[in-house]
């Protein structure tokens, strides 16, 4: 049974958490807050996980809100085998010197450079190339989302070049201090955007070309890929393809299917959890 701790009960922390309970050989041992917001609290009231604070000087705001604390981050990384790093992006490289001196390995979330490990990580492409790392780098949702795709089209097509549109959410549901509302903001406003060098920290040599834009909804994101092949291949054999990888999912727009929206109403008929979609819905 491997001790997990989740650095950060927020947005990211918060999911990687119920996933771990939700494993027969992981336990979390501990979630840490910076602040006693209704998160702290749902973690240890409804979740039971044991609560450390990454602030100490703050320990007296969760006493006054009535959140019992376990200790500090500092404590809960002792107990455990392995840390999952949640916090905001560029906090990284100080919590990266605390996990080397306590000697538990990390595995950090995509706002972080691939150069804080050196390593990124998606279990499609480069599984092998994580084995027995002590710090790992889990690239970003858009980044999944690209590699799984292509990773899948790339034996069977021989790609020789990308081309991809981001198309991206303004902010996650929960975040009223974000945007744009009544704009389409280029993000950023020159090629390329982050995404497609970052494919290549796990696509090693492929070529690909990303730019991206924010839009005004809360929904999931939208690529839009050219792609050039080497190899002839019929529309059904990608298809196939991708209906036979997991985590793909192939979806028509004449089945209703047409927008971000129908989709997440789709997930909610599933009745998923926080109505997710965890496949990649491609459109036929």
């Amino acid at each position: 049974m491997k001790s997990v701790a989740i650095n950060g009960f927020g947005t990211i922390g918060k999911r990687v958490a119920d996933a771990v309970a939700a494993q027969d050989d992981m336990k979390v041992i501990g979630v840490s807050k910076t602040r006693p917001n209704f998160e702290a609290r749902t973690a240890v009231e409804e979740k039971g996980y044991p609560l450390y604070i990454g602030i100490p000087e703050r320990e007296g705001l969760f006493k006054e809100a009535g959140i019992e604390i376990a200790g500090t981050v500092e404590d809960m990384i002792q107990e455990a085998d392995i840390v999952v790093d949640c916090t905001p992006g560029n906090i990284g490289p100080q919590n990266l010197e605390m996990y080397k001196k306590a000697g538990v390995k990390a595995i950090y979330q995509g706002g972080e450079d691939h150069e804080l490990t050196g390593l990124s990580f998606n279990s499609f492409s480069n599984y092998d190339d994580s084995y027995g790392a002590d710090y790992a780098r889990v690239v970003s949702c858009n980044t999944t989302g690209l590699t799984r795709t292509l990773h899948t089209l790339n034996p069977l097509v021989d790609i020789k070049k990308v081309r991809a549109v981001m198309v991206r959410r303004g902010s996650d549901p929960s975040e009223i201090k974000k945007g744009p509302i009544n704009a389409i903001v280029p993000n950023p406003p020159k090629v390329p955007s982050h995404h497609g060098p970052d494919v290549q920290t796990v696509m090693k040599g492929i070529d690909v070309t990303t730019m991206a834009l924010l839009v005004p909804t809360t929904l999931m994101h939208q690529h839009n890929l050219m792609v050039e092949i080497g190899n002839e291949v019929t529309n059904d054999e990608v298809i196939d393809a991708l209906e036979k990888r997991s985590r793909v999912m192939v979806v028509e727009a004449a089945a209703g299917l047409d927008s971000t929206a129908a989709l997440m109403e789709y997930a909610k008929d599933l009745g998923r959890s926080r109505n997710y979609l965890y496949e990649i819905p491609v459109w036929k």
